[in-house]
């Protein structure tokens, strides 16, 4: 670790109402930011090994994708065009049946790739062969929150806890502090009520979370409000999940009092515009959830189901979503879907106080956006032009952890050709597993 200096256009620090500091420098010391101001104004006791002097760009958090499947990667555009329920028992679910952990690591470090390439420094996972996949994360130098799908029925759901129990004690905390483990039941409708209180009394044990999918579709609703008489998160209140910190991914079809629970229990809610939409799931409630006070981050879900991981892409849909669903123009402006793709989300993911934030004593994952293009001239609102008009490919610069790990849209940490290549190679094998041409 070494002393960093970066001095900029602009910083976008994502703490408070007065967040935008023009002509700013940061001062990062290790691993952590030591100090934001205007230039010129970090101590004359700090001095830099390195000075990035970028006064055409803007620095911001780096955006935390608050739900994902990275290796589903390597299902990318193999099975569109079909509702959720149909693309998971006729198409996703029969070639998981063929997947290794070698695919899994091959997959993770292709998403590695592409998140870092579109300034995500932090992503939720939640898949198999978590142990790969947080040696993916240890090698590309992300931060990741990860928990082992369960699937809650049968000889596989005890086989499923043992293994999410073994993973988070080996890896929670792991790769120099950069992996949070959790437990990831998978919904409701996939792990009943007696096998989510075995869960959480181990979550508690363990001192860790749980993300889970929950109230993601009409088909879930009806499926537990029939077997349960009450609605899915009702049910998960009944149940205690709620009594420990929580991660729901999509959270689209709620009634006001579903609202008001996820509000009061500070769930943090992963919305996932692009995928909902794809697959035709619905319109999450973002707007009146955030006016109930609830946590609302964003995730771009698998690859197989937007087809890309995205942030940029994530945050304008979602606020235009919100904008054409609720009938004002005024739902989820600029600056609070930013929010929602940085501090928000750092806290939807269990990581607040830590990340999300440019604020001396955070850990320094900061991303540099080059504004010296055509598409971001003339220039009004720095917000509005993040959220509205500019592209992943103006990320020049990824920070992580205090260290550099893309600068000048190099990354610095794989060979992306190599990556790739591995993950066509892998996908094939894939195909040709499950007997398909």
């Amino acid at each position: 670790m070494s002393n960093l200096l970066i001095k900029c256009m602009a910083v976008l620090s994502m703490d408070g109402e007065d967040d935008l500091i023009k002509d700013g420098e940061i001062a990062i010391q290790n691993n952590r930011i030591y100090h934001v101001g205007t230039a010129g104004s970090t101590p004359a006791d700090f001095v830099p090994d390195l000075v990035l002097d970028r006064p055409r760009m803007a620095a911001m958090p780096g955006f935390v994708n608050c739900h994902t499947h990275a290796a589903m990667t390597l299902f990318r555009g193999y099975a569109d065009d079909l509702p959720l329920m149909q693309w998971l028992k006729e198409k996703i679910w029969p070639l998981e049946e063929h997947l290794t952990p070698d695919h899994i690591y091959k997959g993770t470090l292709l998403s590695c790739a592409e998140m870092i390439r579109g300034g995500t420094t932090t992503f939720a996972d939640m898949y198999f062969a978590m142990d790969r996949v947080a040696r993916a994360v240890e090698e590309t130098g992300m931060r990741a929150v990860l928990s082992r799908g369960m699937i809650g029925f049968g000889e596989g759901g005890e086989n499923a806890m043992q293994e999410s129990i073994a993973f988070i004690e080996q890896w929670h905390g792991g790769a120099g502090g950069r992996v949070t483990a959790m437990f990831g039941p998978h919904a409701p409708y996939t792990c009943p009520p007696e096998y989510i209180k075995r869960v959480i009394e181990q979550a508690r044990r363990l001192n860790v979370g749980i993300h889970i999918h929950l109230a993601e579709t009409k088909d879930e609703i009806n499926e537990i409000t029939e077997k349960y008489s009450r609605s899915p998160v009702v049910l998960m209140e009944e149940t205690g999940l709620f009594e420990i910190p929580v991660l729901a991914a999509h959270c689209v079809h709620l009634e006001d009092r579903e609202i008001e629970i996820l509000a009061r229990h500070r769930v943090g809610i992963a919305h996932n515009p692009q995928s909902n939409m794809k697959l035709a799931s619905g319109v999450a409630p973002v707007t009146r959830l955030r006016e109930a006070g609830a946590l609302v981050g964003l995730g771009t879900d698998g690859a197989s189901s937007n087809n890309n991981l995205d942030m940029m892409e994530e945050m304008r849909t979602a606020a235009l979503l919100q904008k054409v669903s609720t009938g004002n123009a005024t739902a989820l402006p600029a600056r609070e879907a930013l929010r929602m793709a940085t501090a928000d989300g750092a806290a939807a993911v269990g990581l607040e106080g830590r990340v999300g934030k440019i604020k001396p004593g955070l850990l320094a994952d900061i991303i540099l956006l080059d504004m010296h293009k055509p598409h971001l001239y003339p220039l009004h609102d720095i917000y509005a032009h993040i959220a509205y008009a500019a592209l992943s490919s103006d990320v020049d610069t990824v920070i992580i952890d205090g260290r550099v790990v893309m600068e000048d849209r190099r990354i610095l940490t794989m060979d992306e050709d190599d990556v790739c290549t591995a993950s066509q190679d892998a996908a094939q094998s894939l195909i040709k597993a499950k007997g398909e041409q």
